[in-house]
């Protein structure tokens, strides 16, 4: 199977790393900027699990892809979807299975728009990873997981041919006939830890310490009513796991959308909290509390984006 890694950045880089590690068909689409950087390092990955050094990685930029591929795997930050989709437009097949890996669910739907639906699967990883100054992908722990399935939950054919494409691959790859269910998980958690760390601009434990622990719990019960009504309830794994972490004493967990806030950068908010705030009709939350917590949180994101517009313009 031919597959397209769209950017070779933290994710892209190590996921399609370990696949080019297994000696899978991949290749990296990639801006001018980064096909230089690995046409002149590699693609360098350092990892607790073991490094990888690809001399010669496969890359492409748009404007020369060379036919369809069967998988192509999307990961970039919500903001930049619009211009991913152009970018790797003329990989997509009759056949293509598109696996994006980005936060919210409103991407989904884009991409079937754009797409249509029969390629467009579910997905979602868990991993921290960055880049440093020189390209290089830092893998911070031993955590490698990509999830991925039909979003109907059936078990096709395409499936089962992922399957066998990541089997004996250095990555916690597992397809599933949950994926909405999950997606839904996933979003809840990380839109309670963006509002938590984003709007008190500390780590989790920062907030405990100073008795804020039901301000997460507040949030967090907010996020979950929305999923709840929209029917995708938090399962009681994905509560059991949610609750502690959003409150644990001595914690340095914090949301990137916080620490992209610390440093200035472009946010996610509309994803993340104006997209879940959009489908709050119809929840008591909605009904008896329109000023909710979450209405603060998203408030203050705005807020933060236009100062970041104010002072670029200045």
């Amino acid at each position: 199977m031919r597959i397209l890694i769209v950017g070779a950045g933290a994710l892209g880089g190590y996921f399609g790393g370990r696949l080019l590690e297994a000696k899978r068909d991949v290749t990296f689409l990639v801006r001018p900027k980064r096909a230089a950087q690995l046409a002149k390092t590699g693609l360098v990955i350092k990892s607790p699990l073991g490094d990888v050094h690809i001399a010669k990685p496969p890359i492409a930029l748009s404007e020369n892809i060379d036919g369809h591929y069967d998988v192509i795997l999307l990961g970039c930050k919500a903001y930049d979807l619009a211009e991913a989709m152009e970018s790797f437009a003329p990989a997509v097949g009759p056949n293509s299975a598109i696996i994006p890996v980005i936060n919210g669910m409103q991407h989904i739907e884009k991409l079937v728009a754009r797409f249509g639906k029969q390629r467009v699967l579910g997905g979602l990883a868990i991993i921290s990873a960055t880049l440093d100054g020189e390209g290089t992908v830092l893998h911070l722990n031993d955590r490698k997981l990509l999830t991925y399935g039909e979003l109907d939950g059936s078990r096709t054919p395409r499936i089962e041919a992922i399957d066998k494409l990541f089997a004996g691959v250095a990555i916690d790859a597992n397809s599933t006939a949950t994926i909405r269910q999950e997606l839904w998980e996933k979003w809840v958690f990380i839109a309670s830890l963006a509002s938590v760390t984003g709007l008190m601009r500390a780590q989790i434990g920062d907030v405990e310490k100073a008795d804020g622990a039901e301000l997460g719990m507040a949030i967090f019960a907010e996020c979950c009513a929305i999923a709840a009504a929209n029917g995708f309830a938090p399962r009681a794994p994905a509560l059991e796991r949610g609750r502690p972490m959003l409150t644990t004493a001595g914690s340095t967990l914090a949301a990137s959308m916080a620490m992209d806030i610390d440093r200035g950068a472009r946010i996610e908010s509309e994803a993340i909290i104006g997209d879940l705030l959009a489908r709050r009709v119809g929840t008591a939350n909605e009904r008896s509390n329109p000023m909710s917590l979450l209405d603060v949180v998203y408030i203050h994101l705005k807020s933060y984006e236009a100062r970041r517009l104010r002072e670029q313009a200045s």
